[in-house]
């Protein structure tokens, strides 16, 4: 939370302790002065603290009158104060607010080929999560604005408003972006928000989440690229655990323990040699270099091949997938310069 407010908050209670204060002071000062009963003397301090200027339950005597000056004068510096210190919180807060978006849209403006992740849920805080770990910027836009705090918290860069609407992809800089990920918990807005984002940038990646089957298909024709179900991965996740155990942990081992543990990396042929010279998986040699080892390779039209050959030449536009220890993994990316 940010100091200031918290200042105010504390202002704010101080305020109403006061108000309280004096009410219990009049309530009783009138019960013990002029005999009032509990509701007479309630009234009387309720119309004197506020002025509203109504008559008196009975006439009063000296001592009262001397009681009711003192809590007139008493109630009008505490509730000028209650009333000037809430007053204060509100335009103080939506100013806060106002800066701190602001300076957030800034840096969000910077960024080019960032990742945009529409939802903050299980799904979308997850992907923000292994994202941070590859050292991939990545804007949140989420429409509820209860999750402000939990946003600054984690530390994520995020957009308030709906998805649904261009103006906040636009915010959220879908037209430079490489990649989004549409996870929103309703396969309908899935579905509005990927036909936005492919209209914006019909160069994008977009992956989706969909909850049900019938939906694949509608997202792969709106112009997702990949549609993910959890629920059907979660299931066959589960099953393959009690056919092959030992193999799912292993593969299990192989994704990201926390934030910066990576096994595998994905590397485009380009970063790997400066010319244009062909070259085999021999001879980058990086078993030798880094400690990695080549265990699959994507061509320039997508199709993947499993333990390739160390003869097999690489073409433009391919790429190639390694597996490594962490500190490996580190060794190949600074050797290359990989981000």
């Amino acid at each position: 939370m940010n100091p200031l407010i918290r200042i105010f908050r504390t202002k704010i209670y101080t305020a109403i302790f006061l108000l309280v204060l004096i009410l219990l002071v009049g309530v009783f000062g009138y019960m013990m002065i002029s005999d009032y009963t509990a509701i007479d003397a309630l009234y009387m301090t309720v119309i004197t603290v506020t002025t509203v200027g109504f008559g008196e339950v009975v006439p009063l005597d000296n001592n009262s009158k001397i009681f009711t000056i003192f809590l007139i004068l008493t109630s009008i510096v505490i509730v000028g104060y209650a009333l000037s210190t809430i007053t204060e919180y509100i335009l103080s807060k939506d100013h806060i607010e106002e800066l701190k978006q602001k300076k957030m849209q800034k840096k969000i403006d910077t960024f080019a080929n960032h990742v945009i992740i529409c939802g903050y849920g299980r799904n979308g805080k997850q992907a923000a999560v292994k994202l941070a770990a590859h050292n991939r910027s990545y804007v949140i836009v989420e429409k509820n604005k209860e999750m402000i705090e939990k946003l600054e918290l984690d530390g994520a860069p995020y957009v308030i408003g709906n998805a649904n609407e261009d103006e906040t992809l636009v915010q959220a800089g879908v037209d430079r972006a490489s990649c989004f990920i549409s996870a929103l918990p309703s396969d309908a807005d899935n579905l509005f928000v990927v036909l936005s984002a492919r209209q914006i940038n019909p160069k994008i990646n977009i992956i989706s989440r969909a909850s049900q089957e019938s939906s694949y298909s509608k997202l792969k024709f709106a112009g997702a690229n990949n549609v993910i179900l959890p629920d059907k991965i979660g299931g066959d996740h589960m099953a393959s655990l009690v056919v092959v155990p030992g193999l799912m942990e292993f593969i299990d081992n192989l994704s990201i323990v926390g934030k910066s543990n990576i096994n595998i990396e994905e590397v485009a042929v380009e970063k790997l040699h400066s010319n244009n010279k062909v070259k085999t998986i021999r001879d980058l040699d990086l078993r030798r270099k880094t400690g990695c080892t080549v265990i699959g390779y994507k061509d320039e039209n997508g199709e993947y091949i499993v333990n390739p050959e160390a003869e097999l030449e690489l073409a433009k536009n391919s790429k190639i997938i390694v597996l490594g220890r962490p500190e490996q993994i580190e060794a190949l990316n600074t050797e290359y310069n990989i981000e």
